[in-house]
């Protein structure tokens, strides 16, 4: 990899998301040498995805160059590469352009969609967990309504504009609501020839409440700002199946729809290499100590959402959300530093700063600290707390003007398909 060698002790991150930022600015200034690996070149802040998926933003307003937030640390080195596999008895790891030792190794891998199992699932339902998946999605929704005004047949053209959410989380929340404002303010003036009115947006909940892990308070004001918004939320359905036509449930429940969005769970990114007894949490993650190492290895440490650390608040683990992951960043760089005095570490504490989810215009739930507040003011509190974690002085602006524009003309300007995604539509024909 043409890592020079040093006399400091060599860091490895894999993974360059909020946890692995987070250490490495953490560790700027210390006597380490500490190499950032991450098979894209730009952290995103993935938060804001949905905005990519609805055309509300275009990708490069939410992702930053890596290389850029290392920009003047000594002794920092960033390689773009894929983590094939960790040998931590050599303490190397194997990569798409070679192998690399390390004295200390941080798995900072984030997360990926968990389909459960479900193969028919995954091959047909959308993810948007990364900006690929993001402008797949936006290029679908974009192409089915374009299809819909090639067809005669009412049965094809309402499942081309029937829109499935398998998912009552956040994601699922936000994106429903932005469908709806799309439906509502956009679709009438971009496809005047088409009835738009037939478009549905349904969100699909196996709990019997959205937004779990919020208040009650804060899940019903969800729901009922999505069904005035013309969602329609069905609660208590499990989702078992879609060949890309048909939508099925444990219930006789069916969908047919050309858009199946899958937001329904996440687990961990693993790298294979770790193993042992009570190395693999539920969810594909790390189990790890109160000092987010490994269990079983002490060389290795892992933070964020591929960390696993079990407490009598968080039996399950941490939320897989980005403030663990920031928080665990910052004091795992601390921790490092003592760990290389000989001194202490220091065991991490999560402090939960609450939660919050937009629902579309001038609408947002938040429990923050206690303080549970729904409508106007929590959206702007939305909009200021994200813009203020956006990584970069052009990004926050960009976000900022995009967000003042789309609210004075009720506009969503990046309705581009520039990555054409193919799919076949015969089967709609049935």
């Amino acid at each position: 990899m043409n890592i020079p060698l040093s006399s400091y002790p060599r860091i490895v991150i894999i993974g360059g998301g909020f946890g692995g930022i987070s250490l490495a600015k953490k560790l700027s200034k210390k006597e380490v040498q500490v190499v950032l690996i991450d098979k894209n070149n730009y952290h995103t802040f993935q938060p804001l995805l949905y905005q990519v998926s609805t055309g509300g933003l275009e990708p490069d307003s939410i992702a930053y160059p890596l290389r850029k937030v290392l920009i003047g640390y000594d002794n920092f080195y960033f390689r773009l590469a894929e983590v094939e596999n960790i040998d931590p008895f050599s303490k190397k790891i194997n990569t798409s352009i070679g192998e690399l030792n390390y004295d200390y190794l941080v798995v900072a891998t984030g997360s990926e969609t968990n389909f459960f199992g479900n193969k028919e699932i995954e091959q047909n339902a959308m993810s948007m967990k990364s900006i690929p998946q993001s402008l797949n999605l936006r290029s679908l929704i974009l192409e089915n309504f374009e299809q819909a005004l090639l067809t005669d047949d009412y049965h094809e053209r309402d499942a081309l504009m029937n829109f499935v959410i398998v998912g009552g989380g956040p994601t699922g929340v936000e994106l429903a609501g932005a469908l709806a404002e799309i439906k509502k303010g956009i679709l009438p003036k971009d496809y005047p020839d088409l009835d738009t009115r037939r478009a549905q947006i349904n969100i699909v909940q196996g709990g019997d409440c959205l937004l779990p892990g919020f208040s009650a308070q804060a899940s019903k004001k969800a729901e009922d700002f999505l069904e005035k918004l013309g969602v329609q939320v069905w609660k208590g359905v499990r989702v078992t199946g879609y060949n890309g036509k048909t939508v099925t449930t444990k219930t006789e429940l069916k969908f047919e729809a050309a858009t199946v969005v899958w937001a329904a769970g996440v687990k961990g990114a693993g790298i294979k290499g770790l193993e042992g007894e009570g190395v693999i949490a539920g969810g594909n993650r790390l189990n790890v100590n109160e000092f987010n190492q490994v269990i079983g290895y002490p060389e290795i440490f892992a933070i964020g959402d591929i960390a696993c650390m079990t407490t009598k608040e968080n039996p399950y683990g941490h939320p897989m959300v980005a403030q663990p992951a920031i928080q665990q960043g910052k004091l795992l760089g601390q921790n490092l530093t003592k760990l290389l005095e000989h001194k202490p570490m220091e065991p991490f504490v999560y402090n939960d700063k609450g939660s919050m989810a937009t629902v579309g215009r001038n609408k947002a739930v938040c429990d923050i600290k206690g303080y549970r507040f729904q409508g106007v003011f929590a959206w702007f509190v939305w909009m200021f707390v994200h813009l203020f974690f956006l990584i970069g002085f052009r990004n926050r602006m960009v976000v900022f003007v995009n967000w003042v524009y789309n609210y004075i003309r009720f506009d969503r300007e990046a309705r581009l398909i520039i990555r054409p995604f193919k799919r076949d539509y015969s089967q709609f024909k049935d």
